[in-house]
């Protein structure tokens, strides 16, 4: 049996630069909004168990990025900066002029703190869940990453379906041991669409597998991070594979410098794996 949503979420459809942007929200539209941006492969409303788990009035607001769960896919690939503009036009188009409250995990976490630099005079607080930015790249990469970029847009591909909901749940379990059967099988519904003949294929554009031509530069991140002026707030999952690689980022003027907690008994997808022990600990963040 499926996980049964304890706050019914709702659904609507947005137009976020020429795309139809899914989003998934919960709670009463005129409480104090709060943003949920997910992680790679991730959809928006997989922040249902979190939601679930809120006690104050917020009003919860999971966009799926482009070409994630049922947002348009894009026809000239994938590029990081367009999540940035994404991210603003959405801001523009729920009408939150003010600074607002941004909760991202993994790629958004990303996606908010860089965001957080370039425009500080719009977000309040800024709580990142396991999205310490990516290991420097060395220059010397450069051509081998083009040749790569080049031959796989050449002959594309797709992700592999599954035989079912079901078999797509297990997979997800075999991931990640701390789902329980309910909630996995709960997630493959949210991450694939069931064929006319019963396999289940991801809510994701193959083209995001292709691989990125430019280079990640650390320092570049970092110059954003240090101009975070929001209240921050980073968060690890204890036993999470990224926690030994990358460090905290270091913020400059950030207002009363920033927190730092760990998710007990929790893996990268912490949302997923201790909803209520990191709802505690954003409530506790975003009411100060």
């Amino acid at each position: 049996m499926t996980y049964r949503p304890k706050r019914s979420p709702n659904s609507r459809t947005v137009v976020v630069r020429k795309l139809e942007y899914h989003l998934t929200s919960w709670g009463d539209p005129s409480g104090r909004s709060v943003l949920l941006l997910h992680g790679f492969m991730d959809t928006g409303s997989s922040f249902q168990f979190l939601a679930d788990a809120m006690h104050r009035r917020w009003h919860l607001i999971a966009p799926d990025w482009r070409g994630f769960g049922k947002t348009e896919w894009c026809p000239y690939g994938y590029w990081f900066p367009d999540y940035l503009a994404d991210l603003e036009a959405l801001l523009d188009v729920l009408g939150l002029d003010e600074s607002v409250d941004l909760v991202g995990h993994s790629m958004g976490a990303n996606v908010a703190s860089l965001y957080a630099g370039i425009r500080p005079e719009r977000v309040r607080h800024l709580a990142n869940l396991e999205g310490f930015g990516l290991p420097d790249s060395s220059p010397d990469d450069a051509p081998g990453r083009y040749r790569d970029w080049l031959e796989r847009e050449r002959t594309g591909g797709d992700f592999i379906s599954y035989a079912s909901l079901e078999t797509l749940a297990e997979r997800l379990q075999k991931k990640n041991p701390r789902l329980d059967n309910a909630r996995a099988l709960f997630l493959a519904g949210l991450w694939a669409k069931e064929e006319p003949d019963g396999r289940a294929r991801l809510r994701a554009d193959p083209a995001h597998r292709l691989p990125n031509p430019v280079l990640y530069r650390r320092e570049e991140a970092q110059a954003c991070w240090r101009a975070i002026s929001a209240r921050a707030m980073f968060v690890r999952g204890s036993e999470s594979h990224f926690a030994p690689e990358l460090p905290v980022p270091e913020l400059g003027r950030s207002a009363g410098g920033y927190i730092e907690r760990v998710v007990p008994d929790s893996g990268h997808m912490l949302h997923h794996d201790q909803p209520a022990l990191l709802a505690d600990c954003l409530e506790e963040f975003l009411s100060v």
